[in-house]
Order: structure tokens, then sequence, then C-alpha cells
């Protein structure tokens, strides 16, 4: 079992924050959009390199494994409140589907915050 959690720990990390890392490229090549569609949901544009910011350094750096639990913590709330203020419509099938993988991802965040990045990261080399 020891190689399998010592494997699925760094995997784990990747896929899980791929869409961050992704997203926030994505938001840079889209900016004056990504910017609109957040003023027409009631977030000030303005919080948008913050956002950024977040998805792409955050999802890095759970990638790494480095500040993994701080970092985790982040991207979790980050999950919980940007799912209820984009997707909060759950009467509306395909956004109530983006709410529940919003709070998915914030659950994998979690699990992070609370068993750490794993053996093969950044965090763990540092405490060797």
């Amino acid at each position: 079992m020891n190689t399998v959690q010592t494997l699925s720990a760094p995997l784990g990390r990747v896929l899980i924050s791929l869409i961050f890392v992704i997203s926030g490229v994505g938001k840079i090549g889209g900016y004056a959009g990504t910017q609109g569609y957040m003023e027409s949901m009631g977030v000030p544009g303005m919080l948008l390199p913050l956002v950024i910011a977040l998805e792409v350094l955050g999802g890095l750096a759970i990638i790494l494994g480095w500040q993994t639990r701080l970092t985790a913590f982040l991207l979790a709330g980050f999950s919980i409140v940007s799912g209820v203020l984009f997707h909060g419509n759950i009467d509306d099938p395909s956004q109530q589907i983006q709410l529940l993988k919003n709070l998915g991802l914030a659950g994998g965040f979690l699990f992070l915050v609370a068993h750490g990045a794993g053996a093969w990261s950044l965090d763990n080399r540092r405490s060797a």
C-alpha cells in the first residue's frame, strides 16, 4: 500500500491542480471577457489579478507540493466561494453540476490540508 500512496499523491496533486493552472492562464488570454463576466455576477473585476495569481501560482504550488496545506486551504475556500457565486443557481442542472464540481474540488483540497502533499513533494524534502 505504501507504493500506491507514494505514487498516487503526486498524480493526485497534478490532476486536482490542472484545472486551476489551465483556467488561470486562460483568464490571462481572455482578460476583458472574464473581467466583464465577473462584474456581471456582482464580483469586482479588479479582483481578477488575484484570481489569476491564486489559480496559476496556487495550482503550480500544489503540483510541486510546496506550502501544500496552506495553498490547498486557500484553493478549497476559493472553490467554495466561486462555486456559490458563479454556479449557485441549482435549479439549472448544468449549474448544479458545476457547483458540485467545485465542492468536490474543495473536498479534495481539504484532504491535502489534512494529510499533506506526500513523499514526492517539496514540502517533504524540506522537512527531511
